[in-house]
């Protein structure tokens, strides 16, 4: 049945512009974003200039705000969030008001409402958390997860999550720093180049969420088999790709709270997980407070192999990432003004 109406938490961040776009091509009549940056909002409604999107300033720690944006959709994409790991490592609080409270506004509000899906954006971050943004999205999950327990598979509202690594190009991430080094002809600054780092266009992350509003039964948490690459390699095929092989790299040391790898999935969640092709679908636990067979009998069904992260991923090489990266359009545009700009 297609939509009619759909919510957008944070709909003026990447991840939400590219996700309004491609529910506009779509032909949804009403698309909600529910965002606290006016200025954003302003652009974006300028920019796009199209009735069907209808503009909402709130906040998703203020349950009225959320709400008034909530009533009457039938989908809600969940992506308001505190994102970078520096400023809620010194801000901790924030991102539990904003990442955990008001998710868990976001996620009471639909089931409210009568909303027919909630999916709601997560992070590799959340999987053995070292930092307060992995910590308050983790927490996020199993508020969500909660909830779904709560009101079962025959609940009204079927809510789900959606868990993946950087998303290239994105505001904040690594990318659209290192092109604006070779711009400036500043030294391009890495804290490890050994990190490796999941690697996912925006437009796969649009599709992951897809996948989970079409296939999602409730509780259900779903991750894409995404490919990854060291830092070193990342930067290699950028030089490469500007033409600059001899330009300045400066190891600069971890920042706070920085992983050598990143995790997608944990060895406990694939042992029951299903394998859905280029997804998997890590599954609810139903189980209630009731855990005495458990504890008596354990687990032996289930064989446990190794979590699925980073440096066990398809590890792309210099080529490969080079090949990836031609193929974001923040990428060629870049590359056309850096080759027209160049003597």
């Amino acid at each position: 049945m297609p939509l009619q109406s759909v919510l957008i938490t944070g709909g003026t961040g990447s991840f939400g512009k590219t996700m309004l776009r491609a529910l506009l091509a779509d032909g949804v009549p009403e698309i909600r974003i529910l965002s606290r940056d006016e200025e954003k909002q302003d652009a974006l409604r300028n920019e796009l200039r199209d009735p069907r999107v209808k503009y909402y300033i709130g906040d998703v720690r203020d349950r009225s705000s959320v709400d008034r944006a909530m009533a009457g959709n039938e989908a809600v994409f969940h992506a308001a969030a505190l994102k970078q790991v520096p400023s809620c490592e010194f801000f901790p609080v924030e991102a539990v008001r904003t990442n955990i409270l008001g998710s868990e506004n976001v996620i009471r509000s639909a089931i409210d409402a009568g909303v027919r899906s909630l999916v709601c954006l997560s992070t590799d971050k959340a999987v053995h958390a070292i930092n307060a943004m992995g910590m308050s999205k983790a927490m996020m999950e199993k508020h969500a997860q909660a909830a779904a327990r709560e009101i079962g598979q025959s609940g009204r509202t079927t809510i789900s999550c959606v868990r993946y690594g950087n998303v290239m190009y994105s505001r904040g991430s690594v990318i659209p720093l290192f092109v604006k080094q070779i711009k400036e002809g500043l030294p391009i600054t890495v804290t490890e180049p050994k990190m490796t780092r999941f690697l996912m266009p925006l437009r796969d992350s649009v599709s992951l969420v897809r996948f989970a509003f079409d296939h999602a039964r409730q509780g259900d948490l779903f991750i894409r088999k995404a490919p990854a690459s060291t830092i070193a390699d990342l930067v290699t095929a950028l030089l490469e790709l500007f033409e600059v092989p001899g330009h300045e790299v400066k190891v600069i040391g971890w920042r706070h709270a920085e992983k050598l790898y990143e995790t997608l999935a944990t060895k406990q969640e694939l042992a029951t997980a299903e394998d859905m092709g280029e997804y998997w679908r890590l599954q609810l636990d139903e189980r209630d407070l009731n855990y005495s067979a458990y504890f008596i009998e354990g687990d032996t069904e289930h064989r446990l192999d190794d979590d699925f992260h980073s440096h066990n991923a398809r590890l792309l090489d210099v080529a490969a990432t080079k090949a990836l990266l031609l193929s974001l359009p923040e990428i060629q545009a870049e590359l056309a003004v850096w080759r027209g700009a160049r003597p």
